[in-house]
């Protein structure tokens, strides 16, 4: 997978995207503790320990070590965490664009010495438990990681990543599959016209299909000209074709060593059997080398540069008219200086996060652009880091005004530096940042210190946040100009800064199809007829590995009696704040209090729907009671962990065509503020603030662009929702609402001259939204808040009853579940349904500006209570992995395709960054022939319920436990019903269900495709052209 950092991520955020988490077991020591233990200088396996160094304020110790005869680096995090993970990355520092690292992070892991069956690593997914299995290239490294919770599966992991990296096969036939190769267009037809194929090929010509992301490659080629970051690490489509086997292979060998390699563990499993695992199954066969891997200082420029790109026109772009994008960006200093880029990380959120900042207020505010630029703010992902700002969707005629509002909003941040209390919101986001516990805290932390560690840095020292802000607040102290003198080294005085714009050429995808079309005659015109008819035999033994049962006895399992038979139950107690229900659950959240509401749609009228993710989004942030929209900003990052409002719609998990809808109010908060949370929840359903025009365009406008910019990256989704739009109540409301329907609704509010009909539209919509009477609260935290927690929630609901109002709802048919599994409360939550709903079939096709299809076919099934869903659930797992993989990617190129069973009764089939559109339909209903034929065995129906428990058996964060019963109304004992029908699924079940839901003329089914111009679709007249 190719990773491009975008630079909005600042380096420390990674902790409060993915937070911490703890997995409450009874234990004579810590895991902690016992890592304390551990004495510099001591010998483990053919290691030596560095450091031993406790972190408290992430609740861990890190073990430092070296390898005594490689020089592998190595770094242990010892935490009371179950959710255990390894990586390994390499730094890789390609001088080229032919994707070289990428396309070898592909290659590697389709079969090495130990395991040289094709693909080890899709077959790992379903013979392990994992929570987390994948591998990333960046600019500069490869990293390679996996998670898990049983010390099992976590052993046989290792033993395939090790052998993977170090050992790979490295066959001629996974690079022709993986990076690139000619090839007829149809294989098995010699007079078929020769085509370039590949996955990374295809996924490229995907990547790059987003203006944003090309705008991000661009910016960075062009800021370091004179090393590895000038050229695509991942790829550029036409250097592709330039990349040999014996390259591939060359580069292995130099970068894939154990002395250019950094190895990370996290978790409470172990240290020293990790050690010796690595040492006796890779690192003992090994000497240390000189890998020469370093990337040196970018040459200073001594004046300013400026450049210009051309890019797609954005059909669905807010406004037509206004599609440049313009952006000054300054190179920075060394990422290895951690207390330097620990402050120019906070100095850019300052910078530019939120209303109150003084690029949104001189760049955003004035709408000269609907957004700031893709790459914005603090860039830490590169040797020396940098910093941008800028804008999109911006009109040609604006260039020059908006380097002068640049140029003067950093001088004027010079003169009057940031308020005390912005600084302060800022600290604060970072002590919840600490707390806050999430799931994946391992990954989190490999990711947090890959881009330091990989060019020297002390990852240690990137772990002690609070020791940085210690002592900004010191540096803050004896210098209150601080910040300013940084902001005028860094951007006013430094001559290496480069302006960046990129405008629309109507003909650019023309222009691309024709240069792919020169290069690929190019390569023809060097072939003889014998070379033709090798290719031509190439392809046929390609297409006959692609198509051969693989036997996979080698690689290491997991069995399914491995599996927990029972669930763990998650203890939760209902109450009442006046008469709106509240679910309690009492868990250890670190000081941290979460607070949900749901409230229903019910009531709304139909003709207002489509306004309620406008709604959500900007309730927070149009400013409330006496606070304008930037003092409530400040109040919430002064006070809370943030507070949200969605959509929220929720199938029903016995009938289909019956659902609950919704939104949901999410927030939370340290201890001590409390009351404050409350209050500002209390002015939102008081006293929200809608009169303010200006403010409203200006986030239309960014969540237009947001919606726009993301269906090149999500257009699965968009496909598989609008596919299974006809087929269910449920569909119907989530187009409207996350679909291409919604995208549209958006733009032409964004292209409306006036705003004022939409300001009137809003408070009639809040009068049915933030209604009490319709109203479900949920507070997690820890038994010593509880109490406090509820009397807050009991005086809010207080504050809030003057807006109760008892409203009739819109639909006639109204359903009433408990809310509660006993049903001792008597709450409940009132669900629509329409036993007379019909659904019809639909095939849609969208022409989009990229030049890969997302293609989806939906089927109507049955709901998650239902006896046959879990046997649906298997099937489509055992269907991605044993035949939809081969033909939709081995065979076909794309990025990826599968299938998966959705919690709303709809069976979907979808492919990602595909060459191919109607043959993929074709090789979806394969996939079911397949099924119903009965060619799959035991093992193979094992390996599927593996990869299902993995993802059921995900860990919950202590913020989450109880929400499945609170949101969707699944008790433990549903749950676990649902568990015991997966265990029993069998041979027969799994053909029976694929007859009788899935075969043509039993099913109800919904096509969709988003993609290029397309003849063949465009003959045919039972498609819809959008």
């Amino acid at each position: 997978m190719f990773r491009q950092t975008r630079a909005v991520l600042q380096k420390f955020r990674c902790v409060r995207v993915n937070g911490q988490q703890q997995t409450w077991r009874l234990k004579s020591t810590s895991a902690r503790e016992k890592a304390l233990l551990y004495q510099p200088g001591q010998k483990l396996h053919g290691f030596i320990v560095r450091e031993v160094v406790a972190v408290p304020d992430l609740c861990l110790t890190a073990v430092k070590l070296a390898h005594e005869h490689t020089g592998a680096q190595y770094l242990h995090a010892a935490r009371d965490d179950s959710n255990n993970l390894f990586s390994v990355q390499f730094r890789t520092t390609p001088l080229d664009s032919t994707g070289v690292p990428h396309i070898l992070e592909h290659t590697v892991l389709c079969g090495s010495r130990k395991y040289p069956c094709r693909d080890p690593f899709f077959k790992m997914l379903n013979r392990s438990l994992s929570t987390f299995m994948n591998a990333f290239t960046a600019s500069d490294y490869t990293m390679y990681p996996f998670s898990t919770q049983n010390g099992k599966d976590f052993q046989n992991l290792l033993s395939v990543y090790l052998d993977a990296v170090f050992f790979p096969c490295l066959r001629e036939q996974d690079f022709w599959q993986e990076g690139w190769r000619l090839e007829n267009e149809d294989p098995t037809d010699y007079k078929s016209p020769l085509v370039f194929k590949g996955v990374v090929f295809n996924e490229m010509k995907g990547v790059f299909s987003d203006n944003e992301r090309l705008f991000a490659q661009h910016l960075q080629n062009k800021l370091y000209p004179n090393h590895t970051y000038s050229v695509v690490s991942g790829g550029e489509p036409l250097a592709i074709p330039d990349l040999t086997w014996e390259q591939l292979k060359h580069f292995h060998a130099t970068h894939y060593h154990p002395s250019n390699a950094r190895f990370f563990t996290y978790g409470d499993l172990p240290l020293e059997n990790h050690l010796e695992q690595i040492q006796e199954e890779a690192l003992c066969q090994f000497e240390r080398i000189d890998p020469n891997t370093e990337v040196p200082p970018q040459p200073r420029w001594t004046s300013p540069r400026e450049d210009h790109v051309t890019c797609s026109p954005d059909a669905l772009a807010p406004d037509q008219s206004k599609q440049n994008t313009l952006c000054v960006s300054y190179l920075l200093g060394d990422i290895t200086d951690t207390f330097e880029g620990f402050i120019l990380s906070l100095l850019s959120s300052l910078m530019v996060s939120g209303p109150n900042s003084p690029f949104y207020k001189s760049l955003i505010e004035p709408k000269i652009g609907s957004d700031f630029s893709s790459v914005v703010g603090y860039d830490g992902s590169t040797k020396e880091a940098s910093f941008s700002i800028g804008l999109q969707g911006m009109a040609e005629e604006d260039t020059e005004r908006v380097k002068r509002i640049i140029s003067q909003t950093i001088d004027e941040i010079i003169q009057n530096g940031f308020e005390s209390e912005r600084i302060e919101a800022l600290l604060h986001k970072i002590e919840i940042q600490m707390k806050h516990q999430s799931t994946n805290f391992g990954l989190a932390l490999a990711s947090y210190i890959a881009s330091s560690w990989n060019h020297g840095g002390d990852p240690v020292e990137l772990l002690k946040i609070s020791d940085s802000v210690a002592k900004f607040r010191q540096a803050l102290k004896e210098n209150p100009r601080f910040l300013q003198d940084k902001v005028k080294f860094y951007l006013k005085e430094n001559t290496h800064q480069l302006t960046l714009k990129m405008s629309p050429d109507e003909d650019y995808m023309g222009k691309q199809t024709q240069a792919e079309e020169i290069k690929l005659q190019e390569k023809i015109q060097l072939l003889s007829d014998g070379d033709k008819k090798q290719i031509y035999e190439k392809g046929l033994e390609l297409l006959e590995a692609q198509s051969k049962t693989q036997d996979a006895s080698c690689l290491p399992a997991l069995r399914v009696s491995d599996i927990e038979p029972a669930i763990p139950i998650t203890p939760v107690q209902m109450s009442s704040a006046g008469d709106v229900p509240v679910q309690l659950c009492e868990q250890p959240t670190n000081g941290l209090v979460y607070f949900r509401a749901v409230c229903s749609l019910n009531t709304l009228p139909e003709d207002l729907r489509a306004y309620v993710p406008l709604f959500c989004s900007i309730i927070t942030k149009m400013g409330c009671g006496d606070l304008d929209y930037r003092q409530q900003a400040q109040q919430m990052e002064l006070r809370t962990g943030g507070m949200s409002v969605s959509p929220l719609v929720v199938p029903d998990s016995t009938q289909m065509d019956t659902f609950e809808q919704g939104i949901l109010l999410s927030s939370s908060c340290l201890e001590r503020n409390l009351p404050h949370m409350f209050h500002l929840w209390s002015n939102i359903f008081n006293n929200p603030h809608f009169h303010d025009e200006e403010r409203l365009r200006v986030l239309v406008m960014m969540s237009a662009q947001e919606l726009a910019n993301g269906i090149s990256y999500s257009g699965h989704m968009y496909a598989m929702t609008r596919a299974s739009r006809h087929l269910t109540l449920t569909g119907v409301l989530q187009e409207t609402f996350d679909g291409m329907e919604q995208v549209k609704f958006m733009k032409r509010m964004a292209e409306m001259p006036d705003l004022s009909q939409v300001i009137r539209t809003l408070p009639r919509i809040k009068k049915h939204l933030l209604n009490p009477e319709h109203m479900r609260c949920a507070i997690n935290a820890t038994p010593q808040i509880m109490s406090e927690s509820a009397a807050q929630l009991e005086s809010f609901m207080q504050d809030v009853a003057e807006t109760k109002r008892e409203r009739k709802p819109v639909r006639t048919n109204i359903i009433k579940k408990p809310l509660d599994p006993q049903g001792k409360s008597g709450a409940s939550r009132k669900l629509v349904t329409e036993p007379n709903f019909q659904p019809c079939q639909m095939k849609t096709f969208f022409q989009m500006p990229f030049p890969v299809n997302f293609v989806s076919e939906s089927i109507r099934t049955v709901p998650f209570c239902h006896q046959d869903y879990a046997s649906l659930c298997i099937l489509a797992r055992m269907m991605t992995a044993k035949f939809l993989h081969g033909e939709i990617r081995e065979k076909g190129g794309a990025y990826g395709g599968g299938a998966k069973m959705g919690g709303g009764g709809v069976f979907s089939f979808y492919s990602y960054r595909d060459p191919n559109s109607v043959q993929t339909l074709s090789a979806f209903r394969k996939g079911v022939d397949w099924v119903k034929s009965g060619q799959f065995t035991q093992q193979d129906i094992d390996e599927a319920k593996l990869s299902v428990f993995s993802a059921v058996d995900s860990p919950v964060s202590p913020s989450d436990k109880g929400m499945g019963l609170f949101l969707s109304g699944l008790s433990d004992e549903m749950k676990q019903n649902h568990r015991e029908k997966l265990f029993a699924v069998d041979h027969k079940g799994l053909v029976d269900v694929a007859e009788r839901y899935l075969s043509v003329g039993q099913r109800t089914c919904g096509v969709a495709i988003l993609g290029p111009e397309n003849d063949a679709i465009k003959k045919d007249p039972s498609w819809i052209l959008k």
